[in-house]
């Protein structure tokens, strides 16, 4: 297929047609002729597989570095393909630099003196023993014959300067390499060199330091990536929701709270979720802090702990989750927006943190999740005994009679409006005939003033 506009043409005959109508097109054709067989021509010499017959084979080189291109773009090891391809490039020079070294043996003779290549009987040591000289050289070790003829001086010393040239680009390659390597480490990974040097500068290492460095190490072991939004802000946000929901939606599903929970509410949850991650003996939340977050567990287990921050009164493991009574506005909550319990991270803890805002905003465009979540909510609150039905009745006797006065506002505003219109209309009536009488007042006088004109005429 070929690219148009961005999308991937497939259709045979258009393909077809694209393709006769390239500059490859001829390159290609040029490329597969058998040029070869030019050497059985009468005055051809009768060398078996003569290189300069078949040099219409290099056309194939920018199909080559285009094939190299695109590999490079779809796979998903970028930087082992470009090691692969630079260990293809150092072979096929050695081999092209040993194929000129036979050529120039073969030219001087071979065997004639150290330098050049023996005259072996066999082919394959023949190769070898030209391979294995051209490596030494583009290696630049120097341990090879020293050359007797000019045109082994000039051999040996472009091949010198050649292999200079090639570690030069090997080198600019594989640091190339390592500083992608690095930067992409960096974009997934934070660094806890900074952090390191700040305790140090501080004074306040030690086993701080160390649980930092733990800390950062457990990301990398498994993978877990907290900078996900840094790494998907370029993409567009539908495509964001797509990439998000890909990891993250499994995961959310097995949350007992977004079970039933319809399919474009996730959506909007997966785009809006923070990951952290927890170490041992680290507290997520203390009761008594003001609620900002709530926390959906991926993966680790949590304890709910007594005042002490030793008893365990519950775990919490994969799939629950905790906080929103924080977050939600439940009416008779008697701890308001504070936490109601010490969370208490038992070993490395990956939880999935929702904001305050971002929950009322995905909550404001779906009424119906916001009902169930409140459900649930008041649920846990009877069975905690922190729900005041006293008061919740009081608010919602407030909030009818809010409503009924607002209503009754709205009713009084109309007739307001309605009042208002029939005045404007009457007003408008009064100016109009206002107006024409006028224009029939200044008619009369017009006519008044032209009938002396026309007597004095007379």
């Amino acid at each position: 297929g070929f690219l148009e506009d961005g999308i991937l043409v497939q259709d045979i005959s258009r393909t077809r047609q694209h393709y006769l109508c390239s500059w490859t097109f001829p390159c290609d054709v040029l490329a597969v002729l058998p040029t070869e067989l030019l050497c059985l021509l009468p005055g051809v010499p009768r060398v078996p597989g003569v290189p300069a017959a078949r040099i219409n084979r290099c056309l194939r080189l920018p199909r080559l570095f285009e094939a190299f291109n695109r590999c490079e773009t779809h796979t998903g090891w970028p930087n082992t393909f470009r090691m692969a391809k630079l260990m293809l490039y150092l072979l096929l020079g050695i081999h092209w630099h040993g194929c000129l070294y036979f050529a120039l043996s073969a030219h001087l003779g071979l065997g004639v003196d150290p330098w050049v290549c023996p005259s072996f009987t066999r082919l394959l040591r023949r190769y070898l023993h030209s391979f294995y000289f051209s490596t030494l050289v583009l290696a630049t070790v120097g341990d090879t014959p020293a050359p007797q003829r000019e045109e082994e001086f000039l051999f040996i010393t472009a091949g010198f300067l050649l292999a200079v040239l090639g570690f030069a680009t090997i080198t600019g390659n594989i640091s190339t390499v390592i500083v992608n390597l690095s930067a992409a480490d960096a974009a997934f990974y934070p660094d806890v060199g900074p952090v390191q040097r700040y305790l140090r500068v501080q004074g306040t290492g030690g086993q701080l330091a160390e649980r930092v460095a733990r800390w950062h190490q457990h990301l990398r072991a498994q993978r877990k990536l907290p900078a996900e939004r840094e790494v998907l802000q370029h993409l567009p946000r539908g495509l964001q929701a797509e990439v998000a929901a890909s990891v993250h939606l499994p995961a959310l599903r097995r949350v007992a709270l977004f079970r039933g929970w319809e399919h474009g509410v996730l959506r909007q949850l997966v785009l809006r979720l923070r990951p952290q991650v927890f170490g041992p003996g680290e507290f997520v939340c203390r009761r008594g802090d003001v609620g900002r977050e709530m926390y959906f567990i991926r993966e680790g287990h949590l304890a709910v702990v007594a005042e002490d921050g030793v008893t365990q009164l519950a775990v919490l493991g994969e799939g629950l989750y905790f906080g929103e009574l924080s977050l939600i506005n439940i009416k008779g909550n008697t701890a308001g927006n504070r936490r109601t319990a010490n969370i208490l991270s038992i070993g490395y803890s990956d939880l999935f943190c929702l904001g305050k805002e971002d929950l009322a905003e995905v909550l404001a465009e779906f009424p119906c999740a916001r009902a169930a979540m409140e459900a649930k909510g008041r649920e846990l609150l009877l069975r905690m005994g922190q729900l005041n039905t006293g008061a919740e009745a009081a608010a919602v006797a407030a909030k009818a009679e809010a409503e009924q006065r607002l209503q009754e506002l709205e009713v009084a505003l109309e007739g307001l409006q309605t009042r208002a219109a029939r005045l404007l209309a009457q007003l408008e009536a009064s100016a109009l005939r206002m107006a024409l009488r006028v224009q029939r007042l200044e008619e009369w006088q017009h006519l008044r003033q032209q009938r002396p004109d026309r007597a004095v005429g007379t």
